[in-house]
């Protein structure tokens, strides 16, 4: 993760693919729409406890499934040696890395100088 957030939420938000657990998940959902409601005040007394992140992968031919609530995403903690966030479900710890796609434009500086001469 190259760019520090200030929370889980935040990292999500900006991730395309997640590691949990030392598996990569690129099939992750978090709620935007409990987020906003979170945001604008109007969540229900029980919002902390409605799941916010749900993430699947396959782990050899074994589907994995993993979700978290409000509560737990909010208290993850970052840890910074081993750039991941921990975060606890019940009785169980999981390490989650937050990974960002690297995008450009597929220009070659030098050929878009030479063809514009």
């Amino acid at each position: 993760m190259s760019t520090t957030h200030s929370s889980l939420i935040e990292a999500l938000e900006a991730a395309d693919m997640l590691e949990i657990d030392d598996l990569y998940a690129w099939h992750f959902n978090l709620d935007k729409e409990l987020l906003a409601q979170v945001s604008a005040g109007s969540a229900s007394a029980d919002s902390k406890n409605q799941p916010l992140l749900s993430i699947d992968c396959v782990d050899g031919s074994a589907r994995r499934h993993w979700q978290f609530s409000l509560a737990a995403v909010s208290a993850a903690r970052f840890d910074a040696e081993t750039d991941s966030w921990h975060l606890t479900d019940g009785d169980a710890e999981h390490r989650i890395k937050c990974y960002a796609a690297i995008s450009g434009d597929n220009l070659d500086s030098d050929d878009a100088e030479a063809s514009n001469d």
